[in-house]
C-alpha cells in the first residue's frame, strides 16, 4: 500500500494569477532551475470525454509559441505509482514572478491522435 501524503493543488513554487496571455496564468513564485518537475497537469481516465482529468497546474497553464515548459506523457511515477498522467517540466531556467508556458493542442475531441500530438509539440 503506498504510503498517504498531503496533497497541494500547486506546488509552492508556482501561483495562478492574471495573465498578459489570456485569463489567468501559472507563475514562478520563485527562481526555477531547468527541468523542474512542476507536477501533474492532467490524470488518465477514459470515463472522461477527452480521458483525462485535468488539475489546476493543466487548468491554468497558458499556450505560447515559445514556451519555458515542456509536458510529458508517463505511464507511471514514484509518487503515484502506474497511473497514466501529464507532468509538467521547466525547459529553461525560470525567473521569479516569470509565467509558465506551454506550446500545446487544445483537446482535439475529434481527433484520436491528440494526446501524440500534445506530446511532440513540445
Amino acid at each position: 500500500m503506498k504510503e498517504r501524503k498531503e496533497w497541494r493543488p500547486l506546488p509552492d513554487s508556482i501561483t495562478i494569477k492574471e495573465s498578459k496571455i489570456e485569463g489567468l496564468g501559472v507563475f514562478a513564485t520563485k527562481d526555477l532551475s531547468s527541468e523542474t518537475d512542476l507536477g501533474i497537469s492532467h490524470v488518465y481516465d477514459n470515463r472522461f470525454p477527452d480521458n483525462y482529468i485535468r488539475l489546476p497546474l493543466g487548468a491554468f497553464i497558458n499556450h505560447h509559441e515559445m514556451p519555458n515548459c515542456k509536458a510529458i506523457v508517463s505511464e507511471s511515477h514514484e509518487s503515484i505509482g502506474k497511473i497514466k498522467h501529464i507532468r509538467i517540466i521547466t525547459d529553461k531556467d525560470i525567473l521569479s514572478g516569470e509565467e509558465l508556458t506551454l506550446n500545446y493542442i487544445i483537446n482535439k475531441l475529434d481527433n484520436p491522435l491528440w494526446e501524440f500530438e500534445y506530446e511532440i509539440s513540445q
